[in-house]
Protein backbone atom coordinates (compact mmCIF):
# COMPACT_ATOMS: atom_id res chain seq x y z
CA UNK A 1 0.00 0.00 0.00
CA UNK A 2 1.55 3.48 -0.90
CA UNK A 3 1.57 5.80 2.29
CA UNK A 4 -0.29 9.34 2.03
CA UNK A 5 1.52 12.45 1.14
CA UNK A 6 1.19 15.03 4.16
CA UNK A 7 4.45 16.84 3.46
CA UNK A 8 4.89 20.53 2.70
CA UNK A 9 2.98 23.77 3.55
CA UNK A 10 -0.76 23.84 3.71
CA UNK A 11 -1.86 25.47 -0.19
CA UNK A 12 -4.18 29.14 0.15
CA UNK A 13 -3.12 32.33 1.32
CA UNK A 14 -3.05 35.87 -0.06
CA UNK A 15 -0.02 35.21 -2.34
CA UNK A 16 0.16 34.18 -6.01
CA UNK A 17 -1.39 31.04 -6.99
CA UNK A 18 1.03 28.41 -6.54
CA UNK A 19 1.57 26.15 -9.78
CA UNK A 20 2.89 23.08 -10.45
CA UNK A 21 3.32 22.10 -14.24
CA UNK A 22 3.27 18.55 -15.17
CA UNK A 23 4.48 17.15 -18.62
CA UNK A 24 6.99 14.39 -20.37
CA UNK A 25 7.21 16.73 -22.95
CA UNK A 26 10.39 19.00 -21.92
CA UNK A 27 9.58 21.86 -24.62
CA UNK A 28 5.68 21.98 -23.73
CA UNK A 29 6.86 22.02 -19.95
CA UNK A 30 9.03 24.87 -20.19
CA UNK A 31 6.78 26.47 -22.23
CA UNK A 32 3.80 26.26 -20.15
CA UNK A 33 6.09 26.88 -17.22
CA UNK A 34 7.56 30.46 -18.84
CA UNK A 35 4.19 31.59 -19.70
CA UNK A 36 2.52 30.75 -16.70
CA UNK A 37 5.35 32.04 -14.46
CA UNK A 38 4.72 35.63 -16.82
CA UNK A 39 1.41 35.94 -15.50
CA UNK A 40 0.44 38.47 -12.60
CA UNK A 41 -0.84 36.48 -9.72
CA UNK A 42 0.47 32.75 -10.58
CA UNK A 43 3.67 31.60 -9.51
CA UNK A 44 5.04 28.12 -11.14
CA UNK A 45 6.69 26.37 -8.02
CA UNK A 46 7.61 22.93 -9.91
CA UNK A 47 7.83 21.14 -13.28
CA UNK A 48 7.31 17.37 -13.50
CA UNK A 49 7.96 14.80 -15.84
CA UNK A 50 5.88 12.01 -15.10
CA UNK A 51 2.71 11.18 -12.53
CA UNK A 52 5.02 10.31 -9.75
CA UNK A 53 7.23 12.99 -10.16
CA UNK A 54 3.75 15.28 -9.91
CA UNK A 55 3.08 13.75 -6.37
CA UNK A 56 6.01 14.61 -4.74
CA UNK A 57 6.09 18.31 -5.54
CA UNK A 58 3.07 18.36 -5.13
CA UNK A 59 3.68 17.39 -1.85
CA UNK A 60 6.74 19.21 -1.24
CA UNK A 61 5.17 22.46 -2.52
CA UNK A 62 1.39 22.04 -1.42
CA UNK A 63 0.20 24.10 -4.68
CA UNK A 64 -3.31 25.70 -5.24
CA UNK A 65 -3.28 23.90 -8.47
CA UNK A 66 -1.50 21.10 -10.32
CA UNK A 67 -1.93 21.32 -14.18
CA UNK A 68 -0.75 18.11 -15.46
CA UNK A 69 -1.10 16.29 -19.46
CA UNK A 70 -3.01 12.67 -18.82
CA UNK A 71 -0.61 10.32 -20.80
CA UNK A 72 2.92 10.18 -19.44
CA UNK A 73 5.33 7.80 -18.85
CA UNK A 74 5.11 5.56 -15.52
CA UNK A 75 1.77 5.49 -13.71
CA UNK A 76 1.39 8.46 -15.98
CA UNK A 77 -1.42 11.83 -15.31
CA UNK A 78 -4.55 9.41 -13.63
CA UNK A 79 -2.42 8.15 -10.81
CA UNK A 80 -1.37 11.02 -10.23
CA UNK A 81 -4.65 12.79 -10.30
CA UNK A 82 -5.92 10.07 -7.80
CA UNK A 83 -3.18 10.29 -5.41
CA UNK A 84 -3.34 13.98 -5.15
CA UNK A 85 -7.12 14.35 -4.92
CA UNK A 86 -7.26 12.05 -2.21
CA UNK A 87 -3.66 12.73 -0.39
CA UNK A 88 -3.41 16.40 -0.46
CA UNK A 89 -6.95 18.47 0.25
CA UNK A 90 -6.94 20.99 -1.15
CA UNK A 91 -4.98 20.87 -3.85
CA UNK A 92 -6.82 20.96 -7.08
CA UNK A 93 -5.59 18.97 -10.33
CA UNK A 94 -6.33 20.59 -14.03
CA UNK A 95 -5.80 18.28 -17.29
CA UNK A 96 -3.82 19.84 -19.59
CA UNK A 97 -4.49 17.30 -22.63
CA UNK A 98 -5.08 16.46 -26.26
CA UNK A 99 -6.86 13.93 -25.59
CA UNK A 100 -10.83 14.34 -25.44
CA UNK A 101 -12.44 11.32 -25.64
CA UNK A 102 -14.77 9.62 -22.83
CA UNK A 103 -12.05 6.95 -22.74
CA UNK A 104 -10.22 9.48 -21.35
CA UNK A 105 -12.34 12.52 -20.10
CA UNK A 106 -14.29 9.90 -18.14
CA UNK A 107 -11.53 8.23 -16.10
CA UNK A 108 -9.68 11.81 -15.31
CA UNK A 109 -13.43 13.17 -13.83
CA UNK A 110 -14.04 9.92 -11.85
CA UNK A 111 -10.72 10.24 -10.42
CA UNK A 112 -11.19 13.74 -9.27
CA UNK A 113 -9.80 15.86 -11.73
CA UNK A 114 -10.85 19.69 -11.19
CA UNK A 115 -10.53 20.70 -14.80
CA UNK A 116 -9.85 19.09 -18.60
CA UNK A 117 -8.71 21.47 -20.72
CA UNK A 118 -7.44 20.63 -24.03
CA UNK A 119 -3.62 22.26 -25.25
CA UNK A 120 -5.29 24.38 -27.97
CA UNK A 121 -6.89 26.52 -25.09
CA UNK A 122 -6.07 30.16 -25.65
CA UNK A 123 -3.47 31.58 -23.31
CA UNK A 124 -6.05 34.08 -21.55
CA UNK A 125 -8.84 30.98 -21.02
CA UNK A 126 -5.58 28.79 -19.30
CA UNK A 127 -4.59 31.41 -16.91
CA UNK A 128 -8.49 32.19 -16.27
CA UNK A 129 -9.27 28.50 -15.74
CA UNK A 130 -6.03 27.90 -13.29
CA UNK A 131 -7.21 31.10 -10.84
CA UNK A 132 -11.09 29.41 -11.30
CA UNK A 133 -9.80 25.92 -10.06
CA UNK A 134 -7.69 27.19 -7.10
CA UNK A 135 -11.17 29.11 -6.40
CA UNK A 136 -12.98 26.11 -6.11
CA UNK A 137 -14.67 25.84 -9.79
CA UNK A 138 -14.75 22.99 -11.75
CA UNK A 139 -13.23 24.06 -15.45
CA UNK A 140 -13.77 22.23 -18.65
CA UNK A 141 -12.94 23.16 -22.52
CA UNK A 142 -16.48 23.18 -24.06
CA UNK A 143 -16.03 20.58 -26.17
CA UNK A 144 -15.43 18.05 -23.05
CA UNK A 145 -18.16 19.53 -21.49
CA UNK A 146 -20.23 19.34 -24.16
CA UNK A 147 -19.24 15.18 -24.00
CA UNK A 148 -20.06 14.86 -20.76
CA UNK A 149 -23.69 16.69 -21.17
CA UNK A 150 -23.70 13.88 -23.64
CA UNK A 151 -22.77 11.24 -22.06
CA UNK A 152 -25.07 11.75 -18.75
CA UNK A 153 -28.75 12.13 -21.23
CA UNK A 154 -27.64 9.65 -24.19
CA UNK A 155 -28.42 6.17 -23.79
CA UNK A 156 -25.79 3.96 -22.93
CA UNK A 157 -24.54 1.28 -25.30
CA UNK A 158 -25.59 -1.91 -23.50
CA UNK A 159 -22.94 -3.77 -21.69
CA UNK A 160 -20.93 -6.32 -23.16
CA UNK A 161 -20.26 -10.13 -21.87
CA UNK A 162 -16.93 -10.97 -20.57
CA UNK A 163 -16.76 -13.52 -23.96
CA UNK A 164 -17.82 -10.86 -26.35
CA UNK A 165 -15.55 -8.05 -24.83
CA UNK A 166 -12.39 -10.59 -25.33
CA UNK A 167 -13.36 -11.15 -28.87
CA UNK A 168 -13.77 -7.54 -29.48
CA UNK A 169 -10.09 -6.90 -27.42
CA UNK A 170 -8.67 -8.73 -30.21
CA UNK A 171 -10.59 -7.69 -33.36
CA UNK A 172 -8.75 -4.45 -31.55
CA UNK A 173 -5.19 -5.37 -31.77
CA UNK A 174 -5.90 -6.28 -35.91
CA UNK A 175 -6.72 -9.91 -35.51
CA UNK A 176 -9.01 -12.10 -37.78
CA UNK A 177 -11.83 -13.91 -37.30
CA UNK A 178 -9.72 -17.28 -37.56
CA UNK A 179 -6.95 -15.69 -35.47
CA UNK A 180 -9.39 -15.04 -32.52
CA UNK A 181 -10.93 -18.51 -32.57
CA UNK A 182 -7.78 -19.96 -32.52
CA UNK A 183 -6.58 -17.65 -29.37
CA UNK A 184 -10.02 -17.95 -27.49
CA UNK A 185 -10.28 -21.98 -28.38
CA UNK A 186 -13.44 -21.29 -29.74
CA UNK A 187 -14.74 -21.78 -33.69
CA UNK A 188 -14.23 -18.72 -36.14
CA UNK A 189 -18.53 -19.02 -36.57
CA UNK A 190 -18.96 -18.38 -32.67
CA UNK A 191 -16.69 -15.44 -32.96
CA UNK A 192 -18.56 -14.51 -35.92
CA UNK A 193 -21.90 -14.52 -33.65
CA UNK A 194 -19.94 -12.93 -30.38
CA UNK A 195 -19.22 -9.67 -32.80
CA UNK A 196 -22.47 -9.50 -34.15
CA UNK A 197 -23.95 -9.48 -30.95
CA UNK A 198 -21.67 -7.33 -29.33
CA UNK A 199 -22.65 -4.92 -33.15
CA UNK A 200 -26.08 -4.74 -32.12
CA UNK A 201 -25.30 -4.11 -28.63
CA UNK A 202 -23.21 -0.81 -29.49
CA UNK A 203 -25.90 0.37 -32.28
CA UNK A 204 -23.44 -0.12 -34.79
CA UNK A 205 -22.93 -2.32 -38.23
CA UNK A 206 -18.63 -2.78 -38.68
CA UNK A 207 -15.34 -3.76 -36.37
CA UNK A 208 -13.97 -0.74 -36.94
CA UNK A 209 -17.02 1.13 -35.68
CA UNK A 210 -17.50 -1.47 -32.72
CA UNK A 211 -13.89 -0.80 -31.51
CA UNK A 212 -14.28 2.83 -31.50
CA UNK A 213 -17.52 2.62 -29.66
CA UNK A 214 -16.47 0.21 -27.54
CA UNK A 215 -13.33 2.85 -26.08
CA UNK A 216 -15.47 5.71 -26.39
CA UNK A 217 -17.78 4.27 -23.97
CA UNK A 218 -15.13 2.68 -21.49
CA UNK A 219 -15.69 -0.77 -22.56
CA UNK A 220 -12.59 -0.85 -23.96
CA UNK A 221 -9.03 0.34 -22.82
CA UNK A 222 -7.69 3.19 -25.78
CA UNK A 223 -4.86 2.33 -27.76
CA UNK A 224 -1.43 2.97 -25.23
CA UNK A 225 -3.32 2.06 -22.07
CA UNK A 226 -3.56 -1.41 -22.88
Amino acid sequence: MTSAVTSGPPPGGTGPVRVVVADDHPVVRAGLAAMLSAEPGLDVVGEAASGEEAVLLAARHRPAVVLTDLRMPGSGGLAAIRRITAELPGVRVVVLTTYDSDADILPAVEAGAAGYLLKDTPRAALVDAIFAAARGETVLAPVVAGRLVTRLRGPQPESLSARETAVLAAAARGLTNAQIGRELFISEATVKTHLLRAYAKLGVSSRTAAVTKAIEAGLLPAPGQR
